[in-house]
């Protein structure tokens, strides 16, 4: 196990308003139509969520730092849990011509508006139980989902990524160093049900017997 963050150049690019987040709308009536995972969550306003979940070529690079990193290859097998609209998930198709691609997402909406090219690889359905045989996947990752179980859920996921996953598995979720993160995250998430600092994931990881690379989304 070890921390690898692919996100931060993205994280950094993009401009927050923490204190609007719960100043402007009702926080809690916001985050309950989020945790529907439809429209609203993708491509409603900016207070359920993205705003506008659009396929804009920002992943490209990520993509490309991933595939060099695990040293992907024509003919690996490759699952994204919670791949949403699967844009990350096509990149990499795109940076490892020949990658057999899967991704799973409990967002029927996402799903059905994912990007065309990835529609035949993917499902819906929960990471707590994923669809798929012992050990089928070379890679296995899963960004800005974990966080969004609770801690029996989380159990469950993490042995779900061991059992169908490799050797080579990384997850990310959003988390915090110190109080002002803490507080940003507090303020600007809506879907998490898991609040830990770095130190409280990687615990939990090794308690739940996950072996993978792990990375981290920061509020700063």
């Amino acid at each position: 196990m070890q921390e690898v963050n692919f996100l931060t150049k993205y994280q950094k690019a993009t401009k927050r308003d923490y204190v609007a987040r719960v100043a402007e709308h009702d926080k809690a009536e916001c985050a309950r139509v989020a945790k529907q995972w439809g429209y609203d969550y993708w491509d409603g306003e900016r207070q359920f969520g993205y705003g506008g979940y659009k396929y804009d070529g920002r992943w490209t690079a990520i993509a490309q730092d991933i595939a060099r990193h695990y040293s992907l290859k024509a003919g690996d097998r490759v699952l994204d849990v919670g791949c949403g609209k699967a844009f990350l998930l096509y990149e990499l198709t795109r940076a490892v011509p020949g990658l057999i691609a899967a991704g799973i997402d409990i967002s029927e909406y996402g799903i059905e508006h994912a990007k065309e090219e990835m529609k035949p690889f993917l499902k819906t359905g929960n990471c707590i139980k994923l669809p798929y045989p012992d050990k089928s996947f070379d890679f296995v990752y899963s960004i800005n989902t974990f966080h969004n179980l609770k801690i029996d859920e989380l159990q469950q996921a993490l042995g779900e990524v061991e059992r169908v996953g490799k050797d080579k598995k990384w997850i990310c979720v959003e988390s915090y160093r110190d109080e002002k993160e803490k507080a940003n995250l507090l303020y600007w998430q809506l879907t998490c049900m898991s609040f830990h600092t770095t130190d409280e994931w990687v615990w939990l990881y090794r308690h739940f017997g996950y072996t993978g690379d792990y990375g981290f989304i920061f509020f700063e």
